[in-house]
């Protein structure tokens, strides 16, 4: 049996830690990590279309559609067809979706600070910059 390389370490760990925020904040509100998704996007980018939804957050328009229509049903969502382009259904957060995006943000941003708690803006900036430089990595081997 061989043993585990730091590297090996290394990017376990952070797979890890990738995979469990993934998941935590959605499970924080009560609520999919999709639909959290999907509530932000549209408070940052307003009026959208179901597919730029679907290839920003990387699910199927089938789900995007299931989502807005839920989103639509608990009035947070209203959906109208392009004008421009009648194949496209656009969704933008109505006033009460905006609220409840805001709320959800505010929420976000707090829990944020409670994970990066104890950590010092230097030690965050070296885990960016091993990041950045794992980016870079990544990209120039895929350029090869």
């Amino acid at each position: 049996m061989h043993e585990e390389t730091s590297e090996d370490k290394f990017f376990r760990e952070l797979g890890g830690v990738c995979a469990d925020l993934r998941q935590a904040f959605a499970r924080h509100v009560g609520m999919s990590p999709h639909r959290v998704q999907v509530l932000i996007r549209l408070r940052r980018n307003g009026e959208t279309s179901h597919s730029d939804l679907r290839q920003a957050l990387g699910i199927d328009g089938a789900s995007v559609t299931r989502l807005v229509k839920e989103f639509e049903a608990e009035g947070l969502v209203g959906r109208r067809l392009d004008p421009a382009d009648n194949r496209y259904t656009l969704a933008a957060l109505t006033p009460e979706g905006e609220r409840v995006a805001a709320d959800l943000e505010r929420s976000h941003q707090a829990y944020q600070e409670r994970l990066l708690a104890g950590a010092t803006a230097q030690q965050r900036e070296v885990v960016l910059d091993v990041l950045r430089r794992v980016r870079a990595n990544v990209t120039e081997q895929e350029s090869r």
